[in-house]
């Protein structure tokens, strides 16, 4: 539990610290100007949108704001992908383009996983209900009151009145 809790926490600092490390990684590893220009207008805006989006997508799920923790699923999608980003940062000409693909291909599949983890849990769900001695039942559905045989057409009649009025 508490790794799962460390990466809620992390899902903020996560979309500050991962751009800043593409372009520390830029000067540490001298990847070159058109890099920079790369790092600047494409990947630090791509990483830092991606990951807000993502953490507010992880963050809207009832389970998650209750238990302050994301689900097992989220620790290891979220481990891939800012593990693919940080080997991007590296620029290491024989690797990049397959670590920048693979960091591609994880985000979309943290996406999608995301958001279906959202889907199935807003999803309505069939309750059970225990009783004292533990015995578990579905209750039967609430019956929706009939509504009453009203006729199409509603007649008033007059009373007569009495003579002499």
């Amino acid at each position: 539990m508490w790794l799962r809790r460390v990466f809620y926490s992390w899902l903020l600092p996560a979309a500050f610290v991962l751009p800043l490390w593409l372009v520390a990684g830029w000067v540490i590893f001298d990847a070159g100007g058109w890099a920079l220009l790369w790092v600047l207008f494409i990947a630090v805006p791509s990483v830092f949108l991606g990951q807000l989006v993502l953490m507010l997508l992880v963050r809207a799920r009832g389970t998650v704001r209750a238990q302050r923790a994301v689900s097992w699923l989220d620790v290891a999608g979220f481990s891939v992908w800012h593990l693919l980003t940080i080997a991007v940062g590296f620029y290491n000409v024989a690797w990049f383009g397959i670590a920048l693909v693979l960091a591609i291909i994880a985000a979309l599949a943290v996406f999608w996983s995301s958001l279906w983890q959202l889907w199935t849990e807003a999803r309505p769900r069939m309750t059970v209900v225990q009783t004292a001695g533990g015995t578990a039942f579905i209750p039967p559905p609430s019956a929706r009151p009939e509504p009453e045989d009203i006729p199409d057409v509603v007649i008033i009649e007059e009373k007569p009145t009495p003579p002499g009025v």
